[in-house]
């Protein structure tokens, strides 16, 4: 899946989206903070979170990214497959970025097995304002 310039952008300056994960059909949604990079997304999550147990279950999941205001509206929204991140080089080169981008990954550090990440890879998009 391929972002246009301004998607890439508008994803670049925003931190904040919302996370929808479903267990037996009944949606969860909850606000996250991402990294997207090479068109993917990145979330740090807990284990013990509905998220996560949802995700083992199924690995289908929704983000939408947006901005609202008075004089425009402006949103990239996706599907997408999640994979868990728990360890290895992949862990290691994400979390290098978290620790760079988010000042609360700074203050409270985390290593291997304490927290994962999910890459949500995008299967289809809808954008919108930009």
């Amino acid at each position: 899946m391929t972002f246009g310039k301004a998607e890439r952008e508008f994803l670049g300056r925003n931190e904040a989206c919302r996370i929808a994960t479903c267990h037996n059909g009944t949606p969860h949604v909850v606000p996250v903070s991402y990294v997207f990079e090479d068109g993917s997304f990145y979330i740090a999550t807990d284990y013990e979170t509905k998220k996560y147990e949802n995700i083992m279950e199924n690995h289908r999941v929704a983000l939408a990214v947006d901005v609202y205001s008075s004089v425009g509206n402006k949103a990239v929204c996706v599907q997408g497959k999640a994979k868990i991140i728990e360890k290895g080089k992949e862990f290691a080169r994400i979390y290098k970025i978290f620790h760079r981008h988010f000042e609360w990954v700074r203050e409270d550090p985390w290593e291997e097995g304490e927290a994962p990440f999910l890459k949500v890879t995008p299967t289809g998009k809808v954008s919108w304002g930009l």
